[in-house]
Formats: C-alpha cells, structure tokens, sequence
C-alpha cells in the first residue's frame, strides 16, 4: 500500500487530533502496530491488542514501548490484566469488525464503552461490501449504548453520505440522549 502512495498514517493522525497529548490510547485489532505505533512515536501511551500472536509479536518488535497483547477483543478486560479503564480513546482501524465473528460484535462494542473514559472517544473504521452493512453496524453500536457523535467517509475527514464506501464512526459511551 505504501508503494501505492497510501497514507497508512491517516488513522493515527486522525486519532491524535482528537485526544491531548500523552493520551492513553488502546489500539483494538492493533494488528501489526501501525497505527498504535505512530500514536506512541507522537507521544500517546499506547495499550495495543490483537487476537494473531504473530501479528502481536511483530508490533512489539517494531514499536518497542507501547503495550501489546494477545487477547480477544469479545473479551477485553484490561483492568484483569492491572491496565486500568479510562481510555482518551479507542481506534479500531483496518476493518477489524468485519473480521470478528458476527455474534461477538455488539458484544465488542459493549466493551469498548467500558474501557473509554467519560471524555474518550470511540472511533471505528472499515469499509462497505465486508459482510458488515453500516446500518446494522450503528444498530449494534446503540445496542452497545455508544452515541454516535460523528460519521466520516474517510479517515481524512470526508463526510460520510449514502454513497461513501467506507465508514469512520466516532462514539461516546453511554445510551442516546444521556
């Protein structure tokens, strides 16, 4: 993608425009360490957490100082491990909830409402024709009692139409019209 002329970094600086600095920042689906590691090297505390250990081994190797672990994100529970609550933020980039089995979704979702701070923001990003329509997507994430603050088209702050093929959903924790 890089080759390409791809902005692999969008995400990130996205993320960082959105939090103060030195923010606590989990990475959910951190894969590789690509986004989470560019949020470290601008200077966030970057928790990150994915389900492939290769992947996971490989973003400690590139991007030493941050926090990544193996762990199922239908299961997150970072305060077991001593990794308090209370993230600025979550970003769970590169069509991460098109991957997750279909019945753990809303419950992933849930759980990133526990993990963000009162303040934090929740930020989702994937792309259309995934097995994963948006609109069941923002049903999901009401179900989860996320609020939808905002939605993008891109990550490069597009606004998100009928058309878009590609959805950034930024949430708050907690039900509607709290």
């Amino acid at each position: 993608m890089a080759a390409r002329g791809a902005d692999l970094a969008g995400e990130a600086r996205l993320i960082d425009a959105m939090v103060p600095r030195g923010a606590r920042i989990l990475d959910a689906g951190c894969g590789t360490g690509r986004v989470g590691g560019h949020l470290a090297t601008a200077g966030h505390d970057v928790v990150g957490v994915d389900l492939d250990p290769e992947l996971v081994a490989a973003a400690r190797e590139d991007h030493p100082g941050s926090r990544w672990l193996v762990g199922d994100l239908s299961e997150l529970d970072l305060p077991r491990l001593g990794i308090p609550a209370g993230f600025h933020a979550i970003v769970c980039a590169g069509n991460v909830m098109t991957f997750v089995a279909p019945a753990t979704r809303v419950e992933i979702l849930r759980r990133f409402g526990t993990h963000v701070g009162a303040d934090g923001r929740i930020v989702v990003g994937f792309g259309a024709d995934r097995g994963y329509e948006f609109d069941a997507f923002l049903a999901d994430a009401a179900t989860a009692e996320l609020r939808t603050d905002l939605l993008l088209g891109t990550w490069d702050l597009r606004p998100f139409t009928p058309a878009s093929d590609f959805l950034v959903a930024v949430f708050t924790a907690g039900p509607a019209g709290r």
